[in-house]
């Protein structure tokens, strides 16, 4: 038998019923209910109840335990009763009686607590940042990551790209915003800067004779924080085609996003072709130029409605040749003037 384990924390199934197992892993919960100890086995791949029984000799060992001490135990898998079963858990259908116990990593109490769903204060996680990133919710939000870098790789792949690695090193170039500057200890007095965008790196390469270009780019800008952007560094997925049309890169993007989108996100995606808009429709209609067509607001012309308005500021813009737009709001006609007011400020 191996070491440290035969199964992983999230692979065990009922299949496995009588067999003797060895897993590995953190002390994710304690339950001690005097005549049974029950303890929640976590690794990278799941959550794996074991279940430690009064007249073992290793009982009180494991009463000692603290969360989040590194364990390998050793025992026999059982199917638990229809009544015990965690529908939670892709184990859930089973647990391990525990025949050994090896303490691979004793742990001290904690600085934070990890099994719930309180954060707790943001300075303690960012300096416990090795305990934070153990959290179900950001481990879960790293491998999806993860995984959405994978498929646009293989997406990119499968429709003839090649992926390339730029510099970060680099000269100033002149784009959007401000450069990191890294000094020069060979050059002193000079400094490089690190590449908004893998911009001038691309068009060399295309200009060489690269025929399909792509990179899951890191970009640095030393900006503010946007709503959809964080401040510093972001990636991104940066590609180049030679030879084609508009409508060509249209089909390769929307067939690699909505792959993507499809096969991640627990939202219904657009079917492809994308929904198209020129410049001036999606101005005319949204007052953007990438719209949310999730938010069902469009802006309406009302020149007619406002063509024998009293109100001059109206009357006025029309007989001009101007028109009149009006974002219309649904089950708001019966608010007072005071709801508008906030809504401004």
């Amino acid at each position: 038998m191996h070491s440290y384990r035969t199964h992983t924390c999230g692979e065990l199934r009922p299949a496995h019923d009588g067999q003797l197992a060895r897993l590995s892993g953190w002390v994710f919960r304690k339950r001690d209910h005097g005549s049974l100890l029950f303890i929640d086995l976590r690794d990278h791949y799941g959550v794996t109840q074991v279940v430690v029984q009064p007249d073992r000799a290793l009982f009180a060992d494991c009463q000692r335990l603290k969360v989040e001490s590194v364990i390998t135990v050793t025992g026999k898998v059982e199917r638990r009763s229809a009544d015990t079963v965690n529908p939670s858990l892709a184990t859930g259908a089973v647990e391990v009686l525990v025949e050994e116990v090896v303490a691979q990593g004793p742990c001290d109490a904690l600085p934070i607590y990890l099994a719930g769903d309180e954060e707790g204060p943001e300075d303690l996680r960012l300096k416990y940042r090795f305990l934070d990133l153990r959290r179900e919710r950001l481990h879960r939000n790293v491998m999806l990551r993860a995984g959405i870098v994978a498929s646009l790789r293989r997406r990119m792949l499968a429709h003839g790209f090649t992926e390339f690695q730029t510099p970060i090193l680099t000269c100033s170039s002149p784009e959007g915003a401000r450069d990191y500057l890294v000094p020069s200890r060979i050059h002193p007095g000079k400094f490089y800067a690190l590449p908004q965008a893998p911009q001038l790196f691309k068009q060399l390469l295309m200009v060489a004779g690269f025929d399909r270009y792509f990179q899951i780019a890191p970009c640095f800008r030393d900006e503010d924080a946007r709503a959809d952007r964080s401040p510093g560094e972001f990636y991104q997925l940066d590609l180049e085609m030679s030879f084609v049309t508009q409508e060509d890169v249209f089909a390769v993007v929307e067939d690699v996003l909505h792959g993507v989108f499809t096969e991640f996100s627990t939202k219904a995606a657009d079917a492809i072709p994308f929904r198209r808009f020129t410049y001036r429709e999606a101005m005319q209609r949204f007052g953007t130029d990438k719209p949310d067509l999730r938010i069902p607001l469009e802006i309406t012309d009302v020149t007619e409605i406002f063509r024998q308005a009293r109100l001059d500021a109206f009357r006025g813009v029309i007989e001009r040749g101007g028109v009149v737009r009006a974002l219309p709001v649904r089950a708001i006609a019966d608010k007072p003037r005071s709801f508008f007011d906030r809504l401004v400020d």
